[in-house]
């Protein structure tokens, strides 16, 4: 038809950077708000709820992280692990954003690395190694009713989590207050499938 105007373009959705920038902000400050005295406790109590769930009980091999600054603490579960004889996988940060992986074999062999991270000093297995895991363990700022989990902004995790196969537990650590909150979703999220906090062990 003459004259006739061509159908306008859908709005563009608006990004998530900023809700996530801001989230961060917040979960950040509150982390840095906590007493000192409650960590080590809260990482125990985590350490112990992670250990009684059945696939912790039952995985070979177990893919986690050393934690740093105010992240959940990790070296109790880490060493745990250890003292039952599992395998524990350690992500090694990897120029561009993705993670390599080795084997964790003490608190003596870990070294400073790239963004204030601490590493194994193993031989790296490849950044498919997660693929084998029973149990992979990431870090995170907080996770939706969901399971959508906000991370640091780089992707790393979100990288390693696609390479993981359909029924592997994958679970997130946080702090209670840090559970169910509202968190912007990109094309590029994954999900993961619990969260553990010092309250216990939640699935999604």
């Amino acid at each position: 038809m003459a004259g006739s105007q061509p159908p306008p373009h859908p709005p563009t959705p608006p990004s998530a950077g900023p809700a996530k920038l801001a989230l961060r902000d917040q979960v950040l400050a509150g982390r840095r708000r906590r007493p000192l005295a409650s960590l080590a406790e809260d990482a125990r109590a985590t350490a112990t709820h992670l250990l009684d769930t059945p696939e912790v009980r039952r995985a070979g091999t177990v893919a986690a992280y050393v934690a740093v600054g105010a992240e959940p603490g990790t070296s109790a579960l880490l060493n745990a692990l250890l003292a039952s004889r599992r395998r524990v996988l350690l992500p090694l940060l990897q120029a561009d954003g993705d993670l390599d992986w080795a084997s964790h074999t003490g608190e003596s062999q870990l070294y400073p690395a790239r963004r204030g991270l601490l590493e194994p000093l193993g031989e790296p297995l490849g950044r498919d190694a997660v693929a084998g895991a029973d149990v992979v363990l990431v870090p995170g700022l907080a996770v939706d009713d969901t399971g959508l989990r906000l991370g640091r902004g780089g992707g790393s995790y979100d990288r390693a989590l696609a390479r993981v196969p359909a029924g592997t537990l994958t679970c997130v650590l946080l702090y209670p207050e840090e559970v169910g909150r509202s968190v912007p979703g990109e094309e590029h999220d994954r999900r993961v499938g619990a969260v553990a906090t010092a309250d216990g062990v939640h699935r999604f």
